[in-house]
C-alpha cells in the first residue's frame, strides 16, 4: 500500500474526523465562553471591586544605577497573572454547567423508553381488525 493511500485512508476513518470536528467545534466555543467572561461577566466583577483592573496591577522593582548607567527596573506583572487565573476559574465553571446540563438532558433522553414493537402476531391481530372494520 502507498504512503499516500494509507494516509488517505486513516484521514478518512471516522474516528479521525469526529475529532476533527470536535477541535474544531471547541476553538469556537472557546471564543464564545471567552467572550461571556470579558465582555459580560468581567465588567460586573470590576464594577463590584470598585474599577479595579487586575490587568494592570504590578510591582516595580526600584531603579539601579550601576556606575553612570540608570538600569530600567522590570516590573512583575502579577495583575496579568490574577486576571488569567479569573478568567480560568469563570470558564471552568462555564463548562462545568454546560456539561451538567447537557449530562441532565441525555439522562432525560435515555431514561424515556420507547414503547416496545409489537410482536409479528400482533401485527397480524391489528391487520385483521382493520380489515373486520372496513367490512362493517
Amino acid at each position: 500500500m502507498s504512503p499516500i493511500q494509507e494516509f488517505k485512508e486513516f484521514a478518512m476513518r471516522g474516528n479521525v474526523v469526529d475529532m476533527a470536528v470536535g477541535v474544531i467545534m471547541g476553538g469556537a466555543f472557546g471564543k464564545i465562553v471567552s467572550s461571556l467572561v470579558a465582555d459580560v461577566l468581567t465588567p460586573p466583577i470590576g464594577y463590584f471591586t470598585g474599577g479595579i483592573k487586575f490587568e494592570e496591577l504590578a510591582y516595580k522593582f526600584p531603579k539601579m544605577a550601576v556606575g553612570d548607567v540608570t538600569l530600567e527596573p522590570p516590573t512583575t506583572n502579577y495583575g496579568k497573572f490574577l486576571q488569567a487565573s479569573f478568567d480560568f476559574l469563570i470558564m471552568a465553571i462555564c463548562i462545568f454547567a454546560l456539561v451538567k446540563a447537557m449530562n441532565t438532558v441525555m439522562k432525560k433522553k435515555a431514561a424515556a423508553p420507547k414503547p416496545p414493537e409489537p410482536t409479528p402476531s400482533e401485527k397480524l391481530l391489528t391487520e385483521i381488525r382493520d380489515v373486520l372494520k372496513a367490512k362493517a
